[in-house]
C-alpha cells in the first residue's frame, strides 16, 4: 500500500484532520473563558488532554498499543470531539462537513493499514 499515491494522500490528509481536530479543540477550550487568564488555561488544557490521548493511544508509535476497537474510540473522542468542538464554537456546517471528513478519512485509513498484504 505504501506505494499508492492515493494511500500517501490520504495518510497526509489524516495528519491535517488531527491538527484540524486539536485547533478545534483548542479554540472550543479558549471559548469557554470570559478573560484571556481563564480562556488560555481552559484551550490549552483541552488541547493537552487530547495530545495526550492521541500520544499514549492512537498515535502510530502511541505508548500502549490497543487493539483496534481502543484505537477506534480514541480516535472517535479526539477526532469527533473535534468536529463537536467546532460545532460549540458556532460553525455548525463545518462542523458537519468536518464529521464527514473524518469519518471517511479514518476509515479509509484503517482499512488501508489492515489489509493484508498480497500474495505472490
Amino acid at each position: 500500500m505504501a506505494g499508492h499515491p492515493w494511500w500517501a494522500a490520504n495518510e497526509v490528509l489524516a495528519f491535517f484532520v488531527e491538527l484540524a481536530a486539536l485547533g478545534c479543540l483548542f479554540w472550543w477550550g479558549f471559548s469557554l473563558g470570559d478573560t484571556p487568564f481563564v480562556q488560555f488555561p481552559l484551550g490549552f488544557g483541552v488541547l493537552a488532554i487530547a495530545i495526550a490521548l492521541w500520544g499514549m493511544f492512537a498515535a502510530p508509535r502511541a505508548r500502549f498499543r490497543l487493539p483496534l476497537s481502543g484505537v477506534l474510540a480514541v480516535k472517535t473522542v479526539v477526532l469527533g470531539g473535534g468536529a463537536l468542538a467546532l460545532y460549540g464554537v458556532g460553525h455548525p456546517v463545518a462542523s458537519v462537513v468536518m464529521a464527514v471528513v473524518v469519518v471517511v478519512n479514518t476509515s479509509l485509513a484503517e482499512t488501508f493499514r489492515r489489509r493484508p498484504a498480497p500474495t505472490r
